[in-house]
């Protein structure tokens, strides 16, 4: 996962563009939903998993509105639907 943030970040140090906080919120989603699968009775992991994928839509949706290319250069790199 570090090279797709590499590869999504706008300079060297970069760690809270929209870009890279969403390749980051992408592995905690999937680290999640694998917790999830096995704990399906962990509701606390739930909601922390509700909040992860509504942050995700809503700096997509940012991205979609004012940067439309980069909004395809993530949905491309980190395989996501749109």
């Amino acid at each position: 996962m570090k090279k797709k943030i590499k590869e999504l970040a706008i300079h060297e140090k970069d760690t809270g563009s929209s870009e890279v906080q969403i390749a980051l919120l992408t592995e905690k989603i999937e680290t999640l939903s694998g917790h999830i699968k096995k704990f399906s009775k962990d509701k606390h992991s739930s909601i922390g998993l509700l909040k992860a994928v509504n942050k995700r839509k809503r700096l997509l949706d940012y991205l979609k509105k004012n940067k439309i290319d980069s909004y395809k250069n993530v949905l491309t790199k980190l395989n996501l639907r749109k």
